[in-house]
């Protein structure tokens, strides 16, 4: 008996440096290819989104990400969930980690300022992306979506529609994006008068805000047959509303982003128009940006990207199962 017991236990301390000799092999292989990807005396790079919440931002993050990594690089990303204190917090946080360079969409455009003046203070390299700051100098490169523009191509489709249109507007006011926007659109409707705004309401651009503000505004008895959102997560969280109180296809909704979500209910008639973001664009022209300014070379100091509307005329063009 004694033997088989010895033979047992033999067995399993074979078993047992089997395992630990193969486990080591594993973990000092993977370590070794990952620490092969970042290069001797490495950049450090911090992002700050407004919110991870938001599927555009995961695309043009994901474009950074990728030429980082394949340029060696180390990467902190941070989401402050639309929060601008935390956001401050967060990147001072960064800051005092030695980052080298901050790709950051500001929470609040104007609050953002401190933060970035102690940024290029201590020399860091920053580039805003999607919505703009306040203080543009405190920016070495800012790359958004021509967001005027948006609002402008939403507004000009209404009129072309025809008919009278009495339009409640959502908006997000601490954001320079949802801002200009709102600003295009009201600019290029000036002068129309079969077309009005009876109503704004604040959403900061989401979904779970604005599906309640609307349904405030239907239930407060305001005449109205149209809205424009300052971005698709606000219109849908419109036509939510809309959908509970029976007022979809009865109700104009206009959007900008022409997320896949959009799309596919342009489509089914169910939202009007959207202007078309194109995020992996805007990621990567700010990954291309990033590295030249790290090599020392010159930028501009602004860069807009186009946008498209995408109506149901278009929208196959656009493809309703991803985003463009």
């Amino acid at each position: 008996m004694d033997k088989v017991y010895r033979r047992f236990f033999m067995a399993v301390s074979i078993v047992t440096v089997i395992v630990f000799v193969l486990g080591s092999i594993y973990w000092f292989g993977n370590f070794r290819d990952h620490s092969l990807n970042q290069k001797e005396n490495g950049h450090l790079i911090g992002m700050s989104y407004m919110t991870m919440n938001n599927q555009f931002y995961e695309i043009l993050n994901a474009e950074i990400e990728e030429r980082i990594e394949s340029e060696g690089d180390l990467m902190i990303l941070r989401d402050p969930a639309l929060n601008s204190e935390r956001q401050a917090e967060q990147i001072n946080n960064m800051l005092d980690d030695g980052i080298d360079a901050l790709i950051v969409t500001p929470v609040d455009w104007q609050e953002i300022v401190p933060v970035l003046q102690r940024a290029k203070e201590k020399g860091v390299i920053v580039i805003v992306v999607d919505s703009d700051a306040s203080d543009d100098t405190l920016a070495d490169c800012t790359i958004t979506s021509d967001n005027y523009d948006a609002g402008v191509k939403a507004a000009e489709y209404a009129i072309q529609q025809g008919g009278e249109k009495r339009f409640v507007i959502m908006t997000h006011n601490a954001a320079k994006s949802g801002i200009d926007r709102v600003r295009g659109f009201k600019d290029t409707i000036a002068g129309h008068d079969n077309i009005s705004v009876v109503k704004e309401a604040e959403c900061e651009g989401q979904l779970e805000l604005a599906e309640p503000a609307m349904k405030e505004i239907i239930e407060s008895g305001i005449s109205f047959n149209a809205v424009f959102a300052l971005n698709d997560l606000a219109g849908v969280g419109a036509v939510a509303a809309l959908e509970e109180k029976g007022l979809v296809g009865k109700v104009d909704v206009y959007g900008v982003d022409a997320s896949p979500d959009t799309k596919a209910m342009i489509k089914e008639n169910i939202m009007t128009a959207s202007a078309a973001q194109f995020p992996s664009e805007i990621g990567m022209t700010a990954a291309d940006t990033l590295y030249r300014l790290l090599n020392g070379e010159k930028c501009e100091k602004q860069i807009l990207v186009p946008v498209e509307l995408v109506t149901r005329d278009n929208v196959e063009r656009y493809g309703v199962d991803r985003w463009q």
